[in-house]
């Protein structure tokens, strides 16, 4: 992939900025590259905080996606997860809204600026409106030990299948792990930044320190890498989205398909936090699944929400300065 030129990627470039229905991860407007190759698009959308060699992952993925392609799917559609943001409760029955029926719900807890409290109330909502669904949370590594304790014990009556990421490294999460496990807590711990944005992914595993693992397909570098990784990992995984457009759901997608076992909904249905896509049949869920199909770009589209030129100008050195890291194979 790396005798891919950076030339040969930019000739079909296109650098869209699509609007959040809500403030989600800080952004209210979500800005990737979408380019196009021999087996079909491809996304370049690593957030804009993140450094190049960080962000060659992410141009590896979106070659794979249009130079390469997915490997055959097991299954014809996968399982998706609702996402709630870290909004107060009035808002939380307009958000499940936008997902459809769904069996599950990621909750987003551990934001700053807001209390435990804040997040018992969300989580008390989603369960109140969803009796039935399955529910998660994910604080983003943003509690410390204490505080990751703290909120366990008072969320694990929810019944939660797990909570992703409550600390953020992975000495950490396992000593977090031990002591849910020592107190009798009964909720599994999730690992996803330890994963993703580890130089060592199969870290978290062998030091015994998450019961299932996050897999997001852009930040292990595509759906080859990913499933690999699963592989060693030999723990229940979940594949998540990094806020993509449909060209980047579909390689979420392409990797959930490809899973030998798939025990549990998946963070794919986030396009129903956006308010526009790129594709006129976008990958949004219906009724809890999320079809294994390829995606069609729109060119209307690409150009209705195509970026401020000074953006895109942008998004075209970095790529330059990403591919260059590829090809050295730094």
């Amino acid at each position: 992939m790396e005798q891919t030129t950076a030339d040969e990627l930019l000739a079909s470039a296109h650098v869209v900025s699509l609007p959040m229905r809500i403030r989600f991860r800080g952004i209210t407007h979500r800005e990737a590259l979408i380019l196009r190759g021999p087996a079909g698009w491809g996304e370049f959308a690593p957030f804009p905080e993140y450094l190049d060699g960080e962000a060659a992952s992410w141009l590896r993925a979106a070659i794979e996606a249009a130079w390469e392609g997915f490997p055959a799917p097991v299954r014809s559609q996968v399982p998706v997860n609702a996402t709630m943001p870290a909004v107060g409760v009035a808002d939380v029955e307009p958000v499940l809204k936008r997902f459809g029926a769904v069996s599950a719900v990621k909750i987003k807890v551990a934001e700053r600026g807001q209390s435990l409290a804040d997040d018992v109330a969300r989580v008390a909502e989603v369960r109140r409106l969803l009796p039935e669904a399955k529910l998660r949370i994910d604080a983003n590594g943003g509690w410390n030990h204490a505080e990751a304790l703290s909120a366990l014990a008072a969320l694990a009556s929810y019944s939660l299948e797990y909570a992703e990421q409550p600390v953020m490294d992975t000495d950490g999460l396992r000593a977090v792990r031990l002591e849910v496990r020592r107190r009798g807590i009964p909720v599994l711990i999730a690992a996803d930044e330890s994963i993703r944005k580890a130089e060592d992914p199969l870290r978290v595993v062998r030091e015994d320190a998450a019961d299932v693992i996050v897999v997001k397909v852009a930040p292990l570098g595509g759906v080859g890498r990913a499933l690999d990784i699963v592989a060693q990992a030999g723990l229940p995984a979940v594949v998540s989205s990094a806020l993509d457009t449909s060209v980047g759901i579909q390689a979420g997608v392409a990797l959930a398909a490809a899973l030998p076992n798939l025990p549990y909904a998946n963070g794919l249905a986030t396009l129903s936090l956006m308010d526009g896509d790129v594709s006129d049949e976008p990958l949004l869920p219906s009724g809890g699944w999320l079809p294994v199909r390829p995606v069609s770009v729109s060119e209307e589209l690409l150009e209705r929400h195509a970026a401020p030129a000074d953006r895109v100008e942008w998004w075209r050195n970095r790529l330059r300065r990403v591919h260059a890291i590829l090809a050295s194979g730094a």
